[in-house]
C-alpha cells in the first residue's frame, strides 16, 4: 500500500463508493443498492437538496449563481469570447445539475450513439442504449412504446402552460420549413413544439427526488453530504477508496471500497480528482508537485460544450414574462402554482424548441433553438427587462471546437481551469453565423412579426457575416453542457481514459460514469444522456446482462 492509501481511524468500508451525487450518482446509488446485496456510499460535495428554490421550477435563476448549491466555474478567456471568462455553473447539491438546471428532456439523435459505437465502443449503439433511456423515464402523456418508457422513476411531462408568443414561434418556424413534432424524443428529433421536462404537478423532479429519495430508505445505502473528494486512494494499481473533507480546514476522512470506486463528479471535477490523485499526463502533474501514480495522457482533454447565442426583441400587444414576474401579476401566478394550475412558476426557462439545419444540404439537424416569451437586461443574468420582450437562443448541437480541463493547483478546494475553446474551429464560426441568420428569419417571420417591435440583440443593422460573428463573440455564453474530458474508447487508443466497460484504463476497481466519458457531444441537452450512462454503468458494474437491443428495423431513421 503506497502513501496515497494510508488509512485513518474513522475509515468506513462499503462495497461501492460513488463520488458525486448528481444526475449520474443518484441513478447509480439507486440501482447499485436496489437488491440489498451490496453496501453503497454516495459522497456529495454540496449540501442536501433542502433549498426550496430547487423544487420550484422558477427558482432556477435563484440557484444559478448561489455558491452554496453550485460550482461557480468560469471558463478561461479567449479571442473568440472577446477576452471574457464565461460562467459555466455546475450543480453542487444532491441531484447535481438536475437540481439547478433548465429541465429540458432531450435524448439526442440515434446517429450520435451509433457514432460512439463506430469509434470502437462496443455496446453503445442507439439500439443498445434505447432500453436504458426507457428504463429511467415515466412518460406521462402520449408516447410510442418503441421509444418511450412509462414505468421509470423520472416523470416526464409535456408543458401545460401556453403563451401566444410560443405559439407564434412554432408557427414562424413552420414558415421557414421546420415541421411540428409531437415527440422530438421519438422517431425523429427534427421539428418544433413545446419542451418536455422533468416537472410534475408544478415541482422539479431532480434525480435526487426521483432516484435517491426512495433509495435512501434502504439500510445498505449511506449518503454523505458536504463531503468533497480530495483524492482516490490507491493500492498499487487498484483503487481502494476515497479521501474526502468538508472544507480546506476541516478534518480529512476516508471511505474504502471492497469492490469498486465510481466517479460521477462531472466533466470538470472528475478529471480534476483523477489528476489530484496522480492519474493523468505526467507533465501536467509534476508542475503541481503531484507524484505520478498512473500515467494516462487523455485525462482532461477532449472538453466540449454548447456555445449558446441568444437574440432578443422588444414586443408589443402581448404580456410577457417580464411583466408577469412582477407585482400583482406575479401574485396571481403564485396563487395558480399553489393550486397546481399552469403558472410561470412551473415552466422551464426555455419553453419552446426547434431542432433544425443551418444548411439544407445537411443530413440531419445541427442546431437547437430555445424560445422564451421573456427577455433579460444586457449584462445582468436573470434580471428581466422593464419592457415586454422575447428571446430566441441557439447552440450548434455537435460543435467541432475542443478544449480541456486542467488543475489550477494541488489544492483540492481550488476550482479547475476550464477552457472549452468556443468557436476556435472555423466550421463552428461559419455555422454560428448561419444559425444567427436562421434565427432572424424566424423572429422576422409573419407569425412573430405581429408582435415584434424592434430587434434588441443583435441590432437590426448587424447584417454582415462579420457583424453577426462579432455579436456571437461579444455575447455568446454557455448551455452548461460540459462533456468529454475522460473520453471512452478502446484501450489501445492513446487518448482513451475509460474503456467501453467504463473502467479506467490500466487501473482496477475504478470506473467513471458521467458526462466526462462521452467521446462526442450528443445532439441536445446532456442531462438525459448522462442518466442513460449511469443506467448502463449499473448493469456493467453488477455484471447484469444488457437488456435486449431494440430491433433497428422497427426504429425509423430520419426522413
Amino acid at each position: 500500500m503506497n502513501a496515497s492509501a494510508s488509512t485513518t481511524s474513522d475509515a468506513r468500508v462499503f462495497d461501492y463508493v460513488i463520488v458525486g451525487g448528481g444526475a449520474a450518482g443518484c441513478v447509480l446509488a439507486n440501482r447499485l443498492s436496489a437488491d440489498g446485496r451490496y453496501t453503497v456510499c454516495l459522497l456529495e460535495a454540496g449540501p442536501p437538496d433542502y433549498n426550496p428554490f430547487i423544487h420550484i421550477p422558477a427558482g432556477f435563476i435563484k440557484l444559478a449563481y448561489d455558491p452554496r448549491n453550485t460550482w461557480q466555474i468560469k471558463t478561461e478567456p479567449t479571442e473568440w469570447t472577446a477576452g471574457r471568462g464565461i460562467p459555466t455553473t455546475q450543480g453542487r447539491t444532491l441531484g447535481g445539475s438536475s437540481a439547478i438546471n433548465g429541465f429540458n428532456y432531450t435524448r439526442g439523435q440515434r446517429e450520435d450513439y451509433d457514432g460512439w459505437a463506430a469509434l470502437g465502443n462496443t455496446g453503445w449503439s442507439y439500439a443498445q442504449l434505447l432500453p436504458y433511456f426507457k428504463r429511467s423515464e415515466r412518460r406521462i402523456g402520449v408516447a410510442d412504446p418503441r421509444y418511450r418508457g412509462t414505468d421509470g422513476p423520472l416523470p416526464i411531462t409535456d408543458c401545460d402552460w401556453r403563451h401566444p408568443l410560443c405559439d407564434a414561434f412554432i408557427e414562424s418556424a413552420r414558415e421557414v420549413g421546420v415541421p411540428d413534432n409531437p415527440d422530438y424524443n421519438g422517431a425523429c428529433q427534427e421539428g418544433a413544439g413545446y419542451y418536455q421536462r422533468w416537472i410534475y404537478r408544478g415541482r422539479r423532479y431532480s434525480t435526487a427526488r426521483a432516484f435517491l429519495r426512495p433509495a435512501r430508505k434502504r439500510p445498505n445505502l449511506t449518503v454523505v453530504t458536504h463531503a468533497q473528494a480530495t483524492r482516490i486512494l490507491l493500492d498499487g494499481k487498484r483503487a481502494i477508496g476515497v479521501a474526502y473533507s468538508a472544507g480546506a480546514h476541516a478534518p480529512m476522512h476516508e471511505v474504502h471500497a471492497r469492490r469498486e470506486v465510481v466517479l460521477s463528479a462531472g466533466a470538470a471535477n472528475t478529471p480534476k480528482l483523477l489528476m489530484l490523485s496522480g492519474i493523468g499526463r505526467p507533465d501536467r502533474l509534476s508542475p503541481h508537485g503531484i507524484a505520478v501514480q498512473h500515467a494516462l495522457p487523455g485525462v482532461g482533454d477532449n472538453l466540449q460544450d454548447h456555445h449558446m447565442v441568444r437574440s432578443s426583441a422588444r414586443v408589443h400587444g402581448v404580456v410577457t414574462l417580464n411583466e408577469m414576474a412582477r407585482g400583482w401579476r406575479l401574485l396571481g401566478q403564485v396563487m395558480r402554482w399553489l393550486i397546481r394550475r399552469p403558472s410561470i412558476l412551473s415552466i422551464s426557462p426555455s419553453v419552446a424548441y426547434a431542432f433544425w439545419k443551418t444548411d439544407a444540404s445537411l443530413a440531419r439537424a445541427d442546431v437547437q433553438f430555445h424560445f422564451s416569451p421573456g427577455s433579460y437586461k444586457e449584462g445582468v443574468a436573470g434580471l428581466l427587462d422593464d419592457f415586454p420582450g422575447m428571446t430566441l437562443g441557439f447552440y450548434l448541437m455537435r460543435p467541432q471546437s475542443r478544449g480541456h480541463v486542467r488543475l489550477a493547483s494541488s489544492n483540492p478546494f481550488d476550482l479547475p481551469i476550464v477552457q472549452p475553446n468556443y468557436l476556435s474551429e472555423a466550421s463552428d464560426r461559419e455555422a454560428t453565423v448561419a444559425a444567427l441568420r436562421l434565427t432572424r428569419r424566424i423572429l422576422h417571420g409573419q407569425a412573430l412579426s405581429r408582435f415584434r417591435d424592434v430587434d434588441m440583440f443583435p441590432p437590426a443593422d448587424a447584417t454582415s457575416d462579420a457583424q453577426l460573428l462579432e455579436f456571437a463573440r461579444q455575447r455568446g455564453g454557455t448551455a452548461w453542457h460540459l462533456i468529454g474530458t475522460c473520453r471512452m474508447g478502446p484501450a489501445h487508443q492513446p487518448d482513451s481514459v475509460v474503456d467501453p466497460e467504463l473502467r479506467v484504463i490500466g487501473l482496477e476497481g475504478l470506473r467513471i460514469a458521467d458526462a466526462s466519458i462521452m467521446p462526442t457531444m450528443p445532439s441536445g441537452n446532456t442531462q438525459v444522456p448522462t442518466m442513460m450512462i449511469a443506467e448502463k454503468a449499473a448493469d456493467l458494474i453488477l455484471g447484469h446482462a444488457a437488456p435486449a437491443a431494440e430491433d433497428p428495423a422497427t426504429l425509423p431513421t430520419h426522413p
